[in-house]
């Protein structure tokens, strides 16, 4: 990441410029899906493939969930409120992507419990314990 002089980075003010034009995009009925595959589309070669799979895996296991992109990030809805989302590596140029859950989510487990989960590559093994933790968020 970006060293920070006065507050964000760079990376992170734009972040908030993006997430402001979504929410406007949002308000408009605008920002959905095409948006979700457009964000996939334009990440690297390494974010790509794991934004796709989770995209495949809650399109096929919670067909009921919408999508629209939060802060650039690929996020996933239940009753208009983002659940999780994918924050993908490149973004802030971290060492990996993670899949991150918001308040909403039932993840609940005791006095703490993680909320987000790093994904260094997408296989089935990965898909079966993401599958388990969406079910579980949005139940």
């Amino acid at each position: 990441m970006a060293t920070k002089k006065d507050g964000l980075s760079a990376e992170e003010k734009a972040a908030v410029r993006q997430a402001a034009a979504e929410r406007k995009r949002s308000e408009a009925g605008k920002n959905g899906e095409a948006d979700v595959l457009a964000a996939i589309a334009a990440m690297d070669e390494h974010d790509r493939p794991i934004a796709e799979g989770l995209h495949a895996l809650v399109r096929r296991e919670l067909p009921e969930l919408t999508c629209r992109t939060w802060y650039g990030f690929p996020a996933y809805c239940k009753d208009d409120k983002v659940v999780f989302f994918y924050q993908f590596a490149a973004k802030f140029k971290t060492r990996y992507g993670h899949i991150g859950f918001q308040d909403v989510a039932n993840l609940d487990d005791g006095a703490m419990w993680p909320t987000a989960f790093a994904i260094m590559e997408w296989n089935d093994e990965v898909e079966a314990r993401v599958a388990d933790l969406i079910r579980r968020a949005v139940s």
